[in-house]
């Protein structure tokens, strides 16, 4: 049985769906979320489930990102996760960090990844007149948005779409897409383990 840990910083939608996911014949279990903020929503969400939180205040670091991260790898240590989930993951992380997890650490991204890595996704795509938007789950690796792909899922993009209107249908999709990455991969993981 493989050992998840989830990183989030806000809501935690994709999180509970992960969490949510993670039982039965699901061949991993939740065993962390934690934060970059202690008043993330998701946190009190993922404790009501049962599942170990932590919180780690980026504030508190200003301009010291190794200090953050070494915080953070305290309770992420203290877990020993077999795979990392970030899920509305606000931080970028240096490559020291994503490479002591190299191989493990997965990453929803919100756009038909190559294009548009990084924020305003939606946007983006509707400016450039694209006729379909989507989500993208892929390895973490330490270019941002860069990692292998390991699935999709496609909307159309509607007339009249707004970046609000088509992050929602496309967070419907993420929603189903991660937990279906996220079981294959830990499934594949198990064999290789």
């Amino acid at each position: 049985m493989k050992k998840v840990a989830i990183l989030i910083s806000g809501g935690g939608s994709n999180m509970l769906r992960l969490v949510e996911d993670m039982t039965g014949d699901h061949p991993a279990r939740p065993v962390l979320v934690a934060s970059n903020d202690p008043e993330a929503g998701g946190l009190k969400k993922a404790a009501d489930l049962g599942v170990a939180t932590a919180a780690v205040d980026h504030r508190a670091f200003r301009g010291d990102r190794a200090g953050f991260e070494a915080a953070l790898l305290k309770p992420l240590l203290a877990a020993d996760p077999d795979i990392i989930c970030l899920a509305g993951f606000m931080r970028i992380l240096t490559p020291a960090f994503v490479s002591r997890f190299s191989g493990r650490m997965l990453n929803i991204h919100p756009s038909l990844l190559p294009k548009y890595p990084g924020l305003n996704t939606h946007a983006r795509a509707i400016q450039a007149g694209d006729a379909e938007a989507g989500a993208t789950v892929h390895e973490v690796i330490p270019e941002l948005d860069a990692g292998p792909i390991l699935g999709q899922a496609r909307v159309p993009i509607l007339p009249g779409d707004t970046p609000e209107s088509l992050a929602a249908r496309v967070l419907v999709e993420e929603h189903r897409l991660y937990p279906a990455v996220l079981r294959h991969f830990a499934s594949d993981d198990c064999r290789d383990g």
